[in-house]
């Protein structure tokens, strides 16, 4: 399995590094993040990418005022070419090796803190109802995986992302209509200065991904996947 802690991470510092300062990256760029990670683009065409638009971006600001490069968005085109390019030249991304399930990272005391935390803050969690309901029987069920983990990493991955969906699903339909759509008001404002620059499909993904992020931060409740482990 990729490991997901690098992917974001290697990212992040590597766009740090080509715009010469420290900067958070925003809820946006973390839905853009995810959504590169599931479309199984390597990490070596991200970096690639955030390279040739920051090659561009300085040899046009040279000749003209230009405003710095906030977003990863920016790069999205460029991501695109560079995995064009790899496909052409056949590179493409090597299969996992059977060490990367025990990669830096993913230490088995450090699953079962992740699986406990997660279902400790669905437990506090002020819910009502069915959404409670739901937290309840996902954080038991966290509890469980946190005694007796999946040995194999693609498998528990597989159990926390069936177990987020259903939470999700939930939140979605017993969430006030007005709530949901200040969301969607939200994300597509986050979304207005990137549109041109990224094709229909990619906007529609990264749409999703920062809704379903926002729903779950405004309701307090953790994100399951084992990508979130240093966060939390």
């Amino acid at each position: 399995m990729e490991n997901y802690f690098n992917y974001f991470t290697e990212i992040e510092e590597h766009f740090q590094r080509r715009r010469g300062s420290i900067l958070l990256l925003s809820t946006l760029d973390w839905a853009l993040i995810e959504t590169w990670h599931e479309a199984g683009i390597p990490l070596e065409a991200v970096l690639r990418g955030i390279d040739e638009a920051f090659d561009k971006y300085d040899a046009r600001k040279s000749r003209a005022r230009m405003r710095s490069i906030n977003g990863l968005a920016w790069c999205t085109q460029a991501v695109i070419d560079a995995v064009e390019a790899m496909k052409e030249a056949s590179i493409g991304a090597r299969p996992a090796s059977a060490a990367s399930t025990t990669a830096s990272g993913f230490e088995h005391e450090r699953i079962v803190r992740h699986l406990n935390h997660c279902g400790a803050r669905l437990d506090q969690a002020k819910l009502t109802g069915l959404a409670s309901e739901t937290a309840q029987h996902t954080a038991a069920r966290l509890r469980e995986l946190a005694v007796t983990p999946p040995q194999n990493l693609e498998e528990l991955e597989r159990n926390l992302t069936v177990m987020e969906e259903k939470l999700f699903s939930t939140l979605t339909a017993t969430t006030p209509e007005a709530d949901l759509l200040a969301l969607r008001q939200e994300s597509a404002r986050e979304l207005a200065p990137y549109r041109s620059r990224m094709k229909t499909e990619q906007i529609r993904q990264v749409e999703e991904q920062f809704f379903r992020k926002r729903l779950l931060e405004k309701c307090d409740l953790p994100r399951l996947s084992l990508f979130y482990m240093s966060q939390q």
